[in-house]
C-alpha cells in the first residue's frame, strides 16, 4: 500500500443502496493523472462523487493513502483534497481574484480572515493557472474558459494533495480545452498533485492520462495505461462504435482509434 497514494478496495458505488458499478478495485501513485471515460451514463460521475464523499459507498474503502478516505474529518479532507464539479458558481459582486482567495477556507477559520501567508498563495496559484490579467474582473463577465481556470486556482488554493474534477473541458473550446490540462501536467510536475478525472475528449485522455479507467456495465471494464487501453479495438468495443455507425466512414474510425486518417 506504501507504493500508491490513493486506493480502492473493492469500492461498489450507486444510488439508494442499489449497486451501479461493483468491486472497483485502483490503486494510483503520488503525483500521476487518472482519466475515467466510457459511455454516457455508464457512471463517471457517480464514481468520483463518491470518491469525493458526496455520495456515500455501497460497500468497499477508499485510501488516501493509509487513511480511510470515510474516517478523515471534513475540515483535515479539505486539506487533502479539493473538488471541481460541473455545477456552475455564481459569485455576485466578487472578483477573481476573490473567488482564488475563496479556496483558503480550510485555513481561514470562522472570519475567513486572509493573512500574509494565504495572501501570498492566493498570487501564486493564479500566476501558475494564468489568470493575473483578470484578477479584478467580475467573475460573472468573464467566458466559461476563463471560470474553468479561475475555479482550477480555487481548488488549487487549498494546497491539495488530490484533485477531483468531473467534465473539466466540455463546453471549452479546443485553446482553453489544452491550456487546462497543461495547467494539471504543470501542477501534477511542480506540485506532485495527483488528478483524477472524467474525461468525454479521447484523444485529450490518450495525452494527458498516466492511467485510465473504462467503465460500462456493473464491473470495470478496463484499467491501464494509455497505450494497454488504446490498443487494438477495444476502443470501438467500449462505446459500440461498428463501421455501420457512421457508414463505413473509415477517417472517422480511425480518429477514434488515435491513428491519423491517411489524407487522400
Amino acid at each position: 500500500m506504501e507504493n500508491y497514494y490513493f486506493i480502492t478496495k473493492k469500492m461498489c458505488v450507486g444510488y439508494d443502496n442499489k449497486p451501479l458499478i461493483k468491486e472497483m478495485e485502483l490503486a494510483l501513485p503520488k503525483g500521476e493523472i487518472l482519466s475515467i471515460i466510457g459511455p454516457n451514463g455508464a457512471g463517471k460521475s457517480t464514481v468520483l462523487k463518491s470518491i469525493a464523499g458526496q455520495l456515500r459507498l455501497i460497500d468497499g474503502t477508499v485510501y488516501l493513502g493509509e487513511t480511510v478516505l470515510s474516517e478523515m474529518k471534513a475540515d483535515e479532507l479539505a486539506k487533502k483534497m479539493s473538488v471541481l464539479f460541473t455545477e456552475k458558481l455564481r459569485a455576485e459582486l466578487k472578483n477573481c481574484r476573490d473567488v482564488v482567495a475563496t479556496g483558503r477556507y480550510p485555513y481561514t477559520g470562522w472570519f475567513g480572515i486572509l493573512s500574509k501567508e494565504d495572501e501570498l498563495i492566493v498570487d501564486e496559484v493564479m500566476e501558475l493557472t494564468h489568470i493575473t490579467d483578470i484578477r479584478e474582473k467580475d467573475f460573472d463577465k468573464i467566458s466559461d474558459g476563463q471560470k474553468q481556470r479561475v475555479m482550477l486556482a480555487r481548488a488549487i488554493c487549498q494546497e491539495p494533495e488530490i484533485v477531483i474534477l468531473d467534465e473539466p473541458t466540455s463546453y471549452l473550446d479546443i485553446k482553453y480545452k489544452l491550456e487546462f490540462l497543461s495547467i494539471l501536467q504543470e501542477m501534477r510536475e511542480k506540485k506532485g498533485l495527483t488528478v483524477i478525472m472524467s474525461l468525454h475528449e479521447l484523444e485529450l485522455a490518450k495525452i494527458v492520462s498516466d492511467k485510465i479507467l473504462c467503465l460500462k456495465g456493473e464491473y470495470v471494464e478496463r484499467y491501464g495505461t494509455p497505450e494497454e487501453i488504446f490498443a487494438s479495438n477495444f476502443i470501438e468495443q467500449l462505446f459500440d462504435i461498428t463501421e455501420s455507425s457512421f457508414g463505413g466512414n473509415e477517417k472517422f474510425l480511425a480518429y477514434i482509434r488515435g491513428i491519423k486518417a491517411t489524407k487522400k
